[in-house]
């Protein structure tokens, strides 16, 4: 070569390229003229390429048409498809057509074609998660990007090998070229789709891929273990090892190899990680070893497993073993790329997997490294039980994560021939789950396999002789695993007997008690009811079970949660043929069918049941059927989301017969189950049933509609944007009722419409809302967002910011509406840190003419682990309740017996009874979870019954008879098993073994009860129950409560042979043994009761929780190994390692003093100490001893728990924590025998008193010498203060002291009376100056004003009592009036027990064997000449004076005082009180004032607690707060009457004013005209009631002149002809008992009035 390079020519006529220049590019295959700018190859003209090609060679005869094979372009078929459907999996069907080959060309990196792609353009990449995943909004767009492409492809091999495309494959061959690989998709029997790849057409760009030779056996050494726990060493965890050979070789058929395990080995693992060692499980490992032996074959090229063949009869369980480790073999290798991401097929589903491939070429060796994040699976293998009620928060999950996983593959490969030789792989997988957020802490399931190659044998495995049978791919299959509880393994041998013998167990065990096992028992009895068959559960109803009692209950107690297709069957079945009860049939079918496990066969047994005629014969358990029908449909099209509208049709063609036969309870029953479906699909049929929508529509009553709305909730989830359509449309129609237009609201909040529609909403519906007069829809639209602004849940935080910004431009005026309108409440909390939360929700209804709601609606929302649950939902409407009260006709007499006048109370109720066409009473409707369950009306058939038990001769038997039966003596024993909560989730690990996630939890409650009742004298056969008044009764009762309940948490492995888990176990267990004795003696006013002591009882209460670590295998029950996970050797040595490591930190810290390392130093810094916890138990014990009844009572908690790792909620669980509350009898002090309780009216009250109260002469004395001591020093300040006054304000302030001081001193004739009236006389004097200060100040500052808010008028106003005080009274007026002295009065008599005796007393007394007093006793005495009352506790025992004396004093009638003083002889601390009417400027108030000198320091904290929430509270709720000085030590609540149906409310405490105007009442005052209105009922004092409430809650219509407001505040011009009569108002039910006309004559108006006889 030249020295100097010599030119080389170019295309570029300016561009001279030399030859070194030009060498120093890399050579290619395509020339550089070729290329554009930007570096993209020009796109070759391939037909002119072809056609050069093929330009020699004669056309071949065209193949038959049964030869032809159509290949379509899917590039070509995605960018041509038209009316493309909303989600994924439709577009999948829409694809779907045709026996094609579907080809997608998918091209390497910088290939001509991939260039040619990017010059055109890519788009962002979008990641498919799953088939719902809704479409894109460009989908041009969207296939511009060749990652969505091969998404899109392998979720078209995904969807198509789903059970619903086994229709369109039955008898077709669909091939799909999938990333390189050729699948076969065809169904030949109806039930599977077969899935195949075809070899030969697959794809030859991965030369790199892994394989086997055909003529050798390789020898691999496996191991893999799966553990249970909390991640940090030292702590007990729970796991097992699989240990064995594996051989592969290559079998005759081609790209098929067979694999074996040679001496399989299992372990089991509980202990403290990584100390102890797995420990082999012998037996377990002989009986699986020859299944586990078994060889299976696998399809496998390129590194990919398309297909899993086994011997026929090979347990799930073994087989899937094999598939994990099969996953190891999984991989697709590129040749062209080293990083890259894919979603692969595996164990989990097709998940997202990061590929990283680096080649070492000295060691000659290839290093793969592949990642799986299991979070991002489409189709993810996943079972869950008992969770179809939970809907996922998606906008929780952005705030943390409850459960995490992935997984981590590391191969070296060696490359052969053949392909890659795996010469070792292993694979990590980590599942974390937590409650609360695993950033918080989580438990963790580890999955560890290891295969390395050991030799390569030519002796090829032999196959085993049995036929093999396709078992899928490598996706893991569930089995039987709901049948097998996680908390025991059962070896069942024969069902049937089993089932007996626990029975029998559970009855003869709990037949006194409930024993603390029972819950764990009846658990195990549901296990075996699961795996009986239906011939076995009916022999054992028939054989056993229907004619005992004592077993029929905990039968059909269990068999609800049984959630199989045999035991709805047999629910049915005897339902049918009436063994059961309609009772006992109705609540076992509201929890089969809303457990079960929904499916055909069952959603087909509910439509059966649901057309029982047995089943309409009664209407509550048609209703039962039919919501629980449409509940199943539900949750089966939930876990389908593709399910067809044929299993909805059955409930609209139900509706249709409903609404021809005008059946309206049928028509709610079919719309609720409607709901319960949650189909969309049965829009159009709900549609018909709203107006607007549907001209029928018009007939169907108010509740048709109400309901029909609201059955669109559960659909909205699937179709929010059809729902809103409708809601708004209704919302936004003004001629519909309000009542229907506020549902729609509801509905259409809850659907979380986005901002633009809430503004729509705010502008024109509020606003126009106002204009038009209608307040009630105005006023809860306005409620409704006003609320949502608060909300802190994740799931409303779009509609929360929406709302916030309505609101700003929203009429403020909206909110002063009151209760008579239509509300909406909404309170919720959300704690982000443990992604936890609640809700609550209250919906009322109003209308303005109706004074009571016309529907109330609360629901309750739970937020927990990233899912939230619509826990309870109950709705009322009152459609009849109105009129019935309103209507109520009057008592006849005042003599008759209490029967006839509750008879006559509900006379009312007797006219509507005997119309059948009238509206029901009352409505009510439960949903739980989400699901209506139950729905009841009051109606004529049940309001007979309410009139039949009110029957003087039925109600004289039935208590004749119960009586009866009650003097013969009663002894019964109730046992009730709760329902079965069970709450689990499956997920498959690497190593083919499931994990599981799950909560079982079971209660039992029982009582027993012994009962014997003697009268004397002795009743006759045929008395009247008149007679037991004049009979003396004596009652021996045994009464023992008790209930136990178990709860079980469990992470980790659970299958039929093995379970290796960390357990949190909770149980509670109560035990409360009574035995009473009562002797009552009602015409002596006696009653007395006798309680056993506390002999006999010793544990009332016990909880205990703890962790543990828990291995049991089905070979060796008896081996079960249970670890704690903070065992105590465990929390020394952590105790110690802890302590170490705090000592070299503070060692270090303080210049590396020498000391021991297991001694902290005693200087250690403060900062240091506190961050470093030990571990250490939490104690706390808590005894109450009573002397006076000589029994104590002790609880006691101790705790256990791993906080010392991590301060956080998970850690806290973990550990043991006991509980437990004892009750001993006194170790010291005297024996008691028994406790009475003795109560006395009347005469004889004094005779029942255990000790005399009165003032001793000791007391006497002491109390004049205090006397006359206050006198003196009220005298000396008086003179002191006079004699050096500084100042005018000084002067009076001090001489009105003195002077209200003496006064009061005067009048007093006790020391602490004195004290107490002469401090409340000089605090009234101060604080009255203090009060006129601030007014003074207030009227100060309204002057400074121009002009003062009429509600702080409020503050301006004084109170001036209606009641004389006895220092103003005239000399001339009479000493006998009304007006008296608190004081005078109770200084007279400080103990009235001196001069009446009491009317009431009440003893408790611990009977001694002493026979000495003691216990408590209670007095009232009543001094009707002072009009004085007196309550005096006292504690009776020796030498304790404790009493606790309330009195209270009506000085007029204005005004009553009261006082409680307690502590020893009533002395320690006092409280007064004063209630007084009198007049708040022009308005009649009333003022309550409490007062105190001293009070315990508990008392005032809690006051404290009170005050702020009322202070921080109160402009919540519209008050207003005045920061001013109020005098010290009392508080005022003063009331007004702002009008007859509103009040003025002002509290006064010591550091503000909170004052409110016009709080409106729900009833009217009798003040004013209302007062000369009830003059008409003034005997009777329900009318009265009625009246006022009618009063205060019932709308006015108003004409004025030619303008009509009406009840609903509408303002109508009013243009009526002369003469001509117009109704204004009228009984709008059938009977019209009233109308109310006006006529029009020479501009004057006539009101006209009828009323029929009412």
């Amino acid at each position: 070569m030249p020295a100097t390079p010599s030119q080389v020519s170019s295309q570029n006529e300016g561009l001279q390229l030399g030859l070194r220049e030009l060498m120093s590019f890399p050579l290619t295959s395509i020339p550089y003229s070729s290329c554009l700018h930007g570096h993209f190859m020009v796109k070759t003209d391939k037909s002119k390429f072809f056609c050069k090609v093929c330009g020699s060679i004669e056309d071949a005869a065209a193949p038959s048409v049964n030869e032809t094979v159509n290949i379509i372009n899917g590039n070509s078929t995605f960018h041509c498809l038209r009316d493309i459907p909303s989600n994924f999996r439709q577009i999948c069907s829409v694809i779907l057509k045709g026996d094609v080959i579907f080809s997608t060309d998918s091209y390497m990196e910088n290939f001509i074609k991939s260039m040619e792609r990017k010059r055109r353009g890519v788009s962002e990449e979008l990641l498919l998660r799953g088939p719902t995943l809704k479409k894109p909004s460009n989908w041009k767009q969207f296939l511009m990007n060749d990652e969505n492409k091969k998404q899109f492809t392998g979720l078209l091999l995904m969807e198509w090998q789903k059970s619903t495309y086994i229709s369109e494959l039955q008898g077709r061959q669909v091939t799909l070229i999938c990333d390189g690989k050729v699948y076969a998709l065809s169904s030949d029997d109806s039930i599977h789709v077969k899935l195949s790849v075809i070899p030969l057409l697959c794809s030859s760009q991965e030369e790199t891929a892994p394989g086997f030779a055909s003529v050798k056996t390789y020898v691999y050494k496996y191991e893999a273990f799966l553990m249970s726990g909390l991640p940090e060493e030292g702590l007990a965890k729970a796991g097992m090892k699989i240990q064995s050979k594996i051989l592969i070789s290559a079998t005759t058929e081609a790209n098929v190899y067979i694999m074996k395990l040679a001496d399989p080995e299992l372990f089991e693992y509980s202990g403290i990680w990584p100390k102890d060692q797995f420990k082999p499980a012998a037996k377990l490992s002989s009986v699986l070893a020859a299944k586990l032996s078994a060889p299976i074959k696998f399809e496998y090229l390129n590194g990919d497993v398309s297909k899993v063949y086994a011997p026929s009869g090979m347990p799930a369980a073994v087989l899937n073993i094999y598939k994990g480790i099969l996953n190891i073999l999984q991989m697709n290798v590129k040749q062209t790329q080293n990083v890259y991401e894919l979603h692969e097929l595996g164990s989990h589903g097709m998940c997202k997997t990061s590929y990283t491939i680096t080649e070492d070429q000295k060691a000659d060796r290839i290093r793969l490294t592949k990642t799986k994040d299991l979070n991002h699976c489409q189709q993810k293998i996943i079972k869950d039980i008992g969770l179809d009620f939970m809907e996922k928060c998606s906008e929780c999950q952005t705030r943390g994560k409850s459960l995490r996983g992935s997984a981590s593959y590391n191969y070296v490969m060696k490359q052969e021939h053949h392909g890659a030789l795996i010469l070792e792989a292993t694979s990590a997988e980590v599942i974390q789950y937590s409650p609360f957020n695993i950033l918080n802490g989580a438990v963790q399931m580890q999955a560890k396999q290891k295969l390395k190659l050991m030799d390569i044998e030519k002796t090829l495995v032999e196959p085993a002789s049995a036929d093999y049978v396709h078992y899928g791919s490598l996706q893991y299959d569930f089995d039987k695993e709901y049948l097998q509880s996680p908390i025991n393994i059962l070896r069942v041998h024969n069902a049937e007997a089993q089932i007996i013998d626990s029975l029998k167990q559970l009855v003869a065990a709990n037949a006194a008690r409930v024993q603390e096992d029972a819950p764990l028992k009846f658990i195990e009895l549901v296990q075996l009811l699961r795996v009986a068959r239906l011939e076995s559960i009916e022999s054992i109803w028939a054989h056993f079970i229907r004619d005992r009692p004592e077993y029929r209950y905990w039968f059909l107690s269990a068999i609800p949660s049984v959630r199989t297709y045999a035991a709805l069957k047999f629910l049915k079945e005897k339902m049918e043929i009436d063994e059961m009860t309609h009772t006992e049939a109705a609540l076992a079918l509201m929890t089969a069918m809303q457990s079960v496990k929904a499916d055909q066969e069952t959603i087909m047994l509910a439509e059966e049941m649901a057309r029982n005629t047995r089943v309409w014969a009664n209407p509550m358990l048609q209703k039962v059927v039919i919501l629980g029908w449409g509940s199943m449909v539900g949750r089966y099209c939930d876990e389908h989301p593709t399910c067809s509208d044929k299993f909805v049709k059955p409930i609209q063609d139900l509706l249709v017969e409903a609404l021809g036969k005008a059946n309206e309870e049928l028509i709610i029953a079919a719309v609720k189950s409607l709901h319960n479906a949650g189909h969309p699909a049965s829009i159009k049929a709900i549609q018909k049933l709203l107006p607007g929508f549907s001209s029928q529509a018009a007939n169907l009553p108010l509740r048709v509609h109400v309901g029909a709305v609201l059955a669109l909730r559960r659909i909205a989830r699937k179709e929010p944007r059809k729902v809103q359509e409708i809601a708004i449309q209704l919302l936004m129609d003004k001629n519909q009722h309000p009542e229907l237009r506020i549902t729609a609201a509801i509905v259409l909040f809850e659907t979380k419409m986005p901002m633009g529609m809430v503004t729509a909403v705010a502008n024109s519906l509020l606003k126009g809302s106002i204009a038009e007069g209608n307040l009630q829809v105005a006023s809860f639209v306005y409620s409704y967002i006003k609320a949502m602004t608060r909300t802190t849940a994740p799931d409303y935080a779009s509609i929360a910011a929406a709302c916030n910004v309505a609101l700003r431009f929203l009429n403020p005026k909206l909110a002063r509406l009151d209760y008579h309108y239509s509300k909406a409440f909404h309170v919720d909390t959300f704690y982000n840190p443990y992604i936890m939360g609640a809700a609550a929700s209250v919906y009322h209804i109003n209308d303005a003419a109706t004074v009571f709601p016309k529907f109330i609606m609360a629901k309750t929302r739970a937020y927990m682990a990233g899912v939230y649950v619509d826990a309870f939902e109950i709705g009322m409407r009152t459609e009849g309740l109105q009129e019935a009260f309103l209507k109520r006709q009057r008592v006849s007499s005042e003599n008759e017996d209490r029967v006839n006048k509750i008879k006559q109370a509900m006379r009312a109720l007797s006219d509507w009874k005997a119309n059948p066409s009238r509206k029901p009473l009352a409505s009510i409707c439960v949903k739980l979870f989400g699901q209506e369950i139950s729905f009841i009306n009051i109606d004529k058939d049940k309001f007979d019954e309410i009139l039949q038990l009110a029957n003087r001769n039925v109600f004289h038997s039935r208590s004749r008879d119960a009586l009866r039966a009650l003097m013969s003596g009663v002894t019964k024993h109730f046992v009730t098993p709760m329902r079965q909560i069970e709450l689990r989730r499956i997920l498959p690990t690497t190593v083919g073994v499931p994990v599981e996630l799950s909560l079982l939890s079971a209660a039992v409650a029982g009582a027993s009860v012994d009962l014997h009742i003697n009268t004397s004298p002795p009743l006759p056969a045929s008395f009247h129950p008149a007679a037991l008044l004049e009979t003396d009764i004596d009652i021996r009762a045994t009464f023992a409560p008790s209930f136990s309940m178990q709860s079980y948490v469990t992470m980790g492995i659970n299958t039929p042979f093995i379970q290796a888990a960390l357990t949190t176990k909770a149980k509670v267990q109560t035990a409360i043994p009574a035995q009473i004795k009562a002797k009552i003696d009602i015409a002596k006013g006696k009653f007395k009761v006798e309680f056993l002591s506390a002999q006999g009882i010793d544990k009332l209460a016990s909880a205990h929780v703890e962790t543990f670590a828990v291995v049991r295998n089905s070979e060796d029950s008896a081996a079960v190994k249970k670890t704690p996970v903070i065992p105590p050797e465990a929390l020394r040595q952590l105790s110690i390692g802890t302590s170490a490591r705090l000592s070299r930190i503070a060692s270090t810290m303080t210049g590396g003093m020498s000391a021991s390392s297991e001694v902290l130093h005693a200087d250690l810094p403060k900062k240091l100490a506190n961050k470093v916890k030990l571990p250490k138990a939490y104690k706390k014990k808590m005894q109450v001893y009573s002397k006076i009844f000589g029994f104590k009572a002790v609880s006691e908690i101790v705790s256990h728990n791993a906080a010392f790792i991590r301060n956080d909620p998970l850690y806290r669980i973990m550990g043991n924590h006991t509980f437990s509350l004892k009750v001993t009898p006194a170790t010291r002090g005297p024996v008691i025998d028994r406790i009475e309780v003795e109560l006395q009216f009347g005469d004889k009250a004094a005779e029942n008193m255990m000790k005399e109260v009165s003032l001793s002469e000791e007391e006497e004395v002491l109390e004049d010498k205090k006397v006359l001591l206050k006198l003196r020093k009220i005298l000396n300040s008086t003179s002191s203060s006079s004699s050096s006054r500084s100042s005018s304000s000084s002067r009076s302030r001090s001489s009105s002291s003195s002077s209200s001081s003496s006064r009061s001193s005067r009048s007093s004739s006790s020391v602490s009376s004195s004290r107490s009236s002469s401090s409340s006389s000089s605090s009234r004097s101060s604080k009255s100056s203090q009060s006129s200060s601030s007014s003074s100040s207030l009227r100060r500052s309204s002057r400074k004003a121009s002009i003062l808010a009429p509600a702080r008028q409020l503050l301006l106003k004084k109170f001036k009592g209606r009641h004389i005080h006895l220092h103003a009274i005239s000399k001339q007026r009479s000493s006998h009036s009304s007006a008296r002295s608190f004081d005078s009065i109770y200084n007279k008599a400080k103990y009235l027990a001196s001069t009446v005796s009491p009317a009431l007393s009440i003893a408790v007394r611990a009977v001694r064997v002493d026979l000495k007093k003691q216990g408590y006793q209670l007095a009232a005495y009543l001094d009707k000449d002072a009009s004085r009352l007196q309550v005096i506790f006292a504690r009776v025992a020796e030498k304790d004076k404790f009493k606790l004396c309330a009195d209270a004093v009506k000085l007029s009638s204005h005004k009553l005082m009261t006082k409680m003083a307690w502590g020893t002889d009533c002395k320690q601390y006092a409280v007064m009180g004063t209630a007084e009417t009198g007049m708040m400027g022009e308005e009649p108030a009333v003022r309550l004032k409490l007062s105190w000198d001293i009070v315990p320091k508990q008392m005032r904290r809690y006051a404290k607690k009170v005050y702020r929430y009322v202070y921080y509270m109160a402009p919540e709720y519209g008050a207003r707060i005045v920061k001013v000085r109020n005098p010290r030590n009392q508080a005022k609540l003063t009331i007004s009457a702002a009008s007859e149906t509103s009040l003025n409310v002002v509290l006064q405490t010591r550091k503000a004013t909170i004052y409110k105007p016009a709080v409106r009442l729900p009833v009217a005052l009798p003040i004013g005209e209302t007062a000369v209105e009830l003059e008409a009922c003034q005997k009777n004092w329900a009318d009265q009631f009625s009246y006022l409430f009618a009063k205060a809650n019932t709308a006015e219509c108003i004409v004025k002149q030619d303008t009509v407001t009406t009840f609903n505040n509408k303002t109508i011009p009013n243009n009526v002809p002369e003469s001509c009569h117009q109704v204004l108002a009228q009984d709008c039910t059938d009977e019209l008992k009233f109308i109310v006309q006006q006529m029009k004559k020479r501009d004057q108006y006539s009101i006209l009035v009828m009323v029929a006889n009412m």
